[in-house]
């Protein structure tokens, strides 16, 4: 695990480094004297773990970690017991009271391995869950299951999209903005015109000024038109 420690005391810093190396898989990129300087490191390497005192110039520790965007494991290592419901309340690994007996320090440290590896295993798993094909819409008084493979085209109609299929079912008309369905749809489905938007997989043919899907003449927007001649030249070309 890549780690950098941060603490204003240059006696506590190097202490705090020489605890760090008696622990096998931890990888000491850096060491700061304050926040600002962590925040540069952490801009240029990846980072798993953070050690930081509590009482620095500038940021204080709680304060640096409140300002982590992307944020790694973090494990407080303070003179000051009293904050310790604030670190915890800010989702640290664990919170250590100089000095620290380095049995107390490998704890902590274990605990964030496990921590790490756990989240490593949750973002593997994620990756290998496929994306849906489906989705849920508001249509009438119920909430209606829309398979993507299912749908030819969409059309938008101010406050609410009518949905058209592939089959002979009847168009369901759903209560949500055109601009707000676009965004979340997968990208096999593309904007054609200001009022439609087409599933790619479902175009038959497209002229100048239509695309036609399954006998249906839909007109293309100009602003929409280069897109759309980009994604029939890479079949055509």
């Amino acid at each position: 695990m890549n780690c950098i420690a941060v603490d204003d005391e240059p006696f506590a810093l190097s202490l705090l480094a020489d605890n760090i190396g008696k622990v096998p898989f931890l990888n000491l990129i850096d060491t700061c004297d304050d926040g600002i300087a962590a925040t540069r490191t952490l801009a240029e390497h990846d980072v798993d773990l953070i050690f930081i005192d509590i009482q620095m110039p500038g940021l204080t520790g709680l304060q640096f970690i409140k300002t982590l965007v992307k944020k790694p494991l973090v494990i407080i290592v303070s003179a000051y017991k009293e904050y310790a419901m604030d670190g915890f309340a800010l989702h640290v690994v664990d919170y250590l009271t100089k000095p620290v007996p380095l049995d107390r320090f490998i704890e902590a440290c274990n605990r964030a391995k496990e921590l790490f590896e756990l989240q490593a295993l949750q973002k593997t798993a994620n990756a290998n869950i496929p994306a849906a094909r489906h989705t849920y819409l508001n249509v009438g008084y119920s909430v209606l299951k829309i398979a993507f493979d299912e749908v030819l085209y969409i059309e938008g109609l101010k406050d609410y999209v009518k949905i058209y299929f592939a089959t002979n079912r009847k168009p369901a008309v759903a209560r949500v903005s055109f601009k707000q369905l676009e965004s979340k749809w997968p990208a096999d489905f593309m904007r054609i015109h200001k009022s439609f938007i087409v599933n790619r997989e479902k175009i038959d043919a497209v002229t100048k000024t239509s695309v036609f899907i399954n006998e249906r003449e839909l007109p293309i927007g100009e602003v929409y038109r280069q897109t759309l001649n980009n994604f029939i030249g890479g079949y055509a070309g």
